[in-house]
């Protein structure tokens, strides 16, 4: 099970982090992967975090957001800094029980239901 949180209606050049707190996977073990879709839109990648710590990001967050773990909690984190307009979305995170850890939708089994994101300008 994944469940996200804290999402939240910011303005512009403000800051949120989200939190992917997961049961039954571990995540120091796998892959987690951040999504995100906006209104009328299809969903798209935005980060993810690998096994061995290794992380990818979209090119439209990359310099922006940071994505990390605490092992201890089994949870994951989507710091983002300097968000836009063009960043409102419901954001989720997935997990993967594929070979290879990469920000490919198909490659994710289970998701979160999502947290809100909204920012305005």
């Amino acid at each position: 099970q994944l469940v996200e949180s804290g999402g939240g209606s910011v303005q512009t050049g403000g800051s949120l982090r989200l939190s992917c707190a997961v049961s039954g996977y571990t995540v120091r073990r796998g892959c987690i992967g951040w999504f995100r879709q906006a209104p009328g839109e299809g969903r798209e990648a935005v980060a993810r975090i690998d096994r061995d710590g290794s992380t990818t990001y979209a090119d439209s967050v990359k310099g922006r957001s940071t994505v990390s773990r605490d092992n201890d909690k089994n949870t994951v984190y989507l710091q983002m800094n300097s968000l836009k307009p063009e960043d409102t979305a419901m954001y989720a995170c997935a997990a993967s029980y594929s070979w290879t850890c990469d920000l490919v939708q198909a490659n994710y089994h289970y998701w979160g239901p999502g947290t809100q994101v909204t920012v305005s300008s």
